[in-house]
């Protein structure tokens, strides 16, 4: 496999930070966003990637970052590598299609969560308590089951490892009561605008991972939006309650990873040329759905 970015090396920019899959450069009062080609699984990034995730990525987030101005203003500058600071120009191979120049947001210290659908953590607390993240659900739903109404399950924003669900009083406790109704308001309002343009499309959106910021004192988008790494896409033709689902993601490194005698701590184990293949043909098929 040939075209994969792994790692980003601009000497004369300021890394600012590397995370599982972007990297991020202070580039005077901008920050740049770059979407590798890393893929994660249970928490360590996989010694080789995924042709053109990246940019998947990048063109999905781009497509519904468009979608959603009438909600929300967002962090977007530029995404074409013509209208950077000339520092940036001379890379522009590892740029083009997968970065954004982006405003240089206070991220909010919560993860803003919206489920539609009875899935993942969600389903697990619901076995147990009936709950989703403290809230009340309807007895009798089943894994997958569609939510009546989608609900706003917010979350700690970890440096390492896994988000911890927590209530909605809990993020008040965090942000304010002001800012978590806004964000919760804001979140359900994006979702729901999403879920419907993409159920036209043949997709179900279970779930989405979003996250908001504040610059010049107002609240806007950030990081990445609706994007198969952010959210639980899946086939409304395929859909069948009563048991997980087949998503538009990396479940095919999961599973395969699964088979292996691996104890899901660093170093992860290289994954072959037919499970990279099919992963990077799932990606971009869910570019190709959604953005049509």
């Amino acid at each position: 496999m040939t075209d994969v970015l792994i790692q980003t090396d601009f000497p004369d920019v300021k890394l600012v930070r590397r995370g599982k899959v972007r990297d991020v450069y202070e580039v005077g009062d901008h920050l740049l966003i770059v979407t590798t080609d890393r893929v994660s699984a249970f928490d360590v990034v996989l010694p080789n990637g995924i042709p053109g995730k990246g940019k998947v990525l990048t063109g999905i987030s781009l497509y519904w970052f468009g979608q959603m101005t009438d909600i929300i203003e967002n962090h977007i500058v530029a995404t074409n590598v013509d209208d950077y600071p000339e520092i940036l120009k001379k890379y522009r191979p590892q740029l083009e299609g997968r970065s954004m120049l982006v405003k240089k947001a206070q991220p909010l210290t919560i993860e803003c969560i919206v489920r539609g659908y009875l899935s993942g953590s969600g389903w697990k607390e619901y076995q147990k308590s009936q709950t989703v993240c403290s809230i009340p659900l309807p007895a009798g739903l089943v894994e997958s089951s569609r939510l009546e109404q989608p609900i706003f399950t917010p979350s700690t924003k970890a440096e390492e490892g896994h988000d911890i669900n927590i209530s909605y009083a809990e993020a008040e406790r965090i942000v304010g009561a002001e800012t978590a109704a806004q964000v919760r308001d804001t979140a359900l309002a994006i979702y729901t605008k999403a879920r419907s343009m993409a159920e036209k499309k043949g997709i179900i959106i279970a779930d989405t991972k979003m996250e908001m910021g504040y610059y010049d004192g107002k609240l806007i988008l950030i990081d990445e939006v609706l994007t198969p790494d952010s959210s639980r896409f899946w086939s409304i033709k395929d859909y069948a309650p009563g048991k997980s689902q087949d998503s538009y993601d990396k479940q095919i490194v999961r599973d395969y990873l699964l088979t292996l005698d691996w104890n899901q701590q660093y170093p992860g184990p290289k994954l072959p040329d037919e499970i990279v293949a099919k992963t990077a043909a799932r990606y971009e098929e869910i570019l190709g759905i959604l953005t049509k």
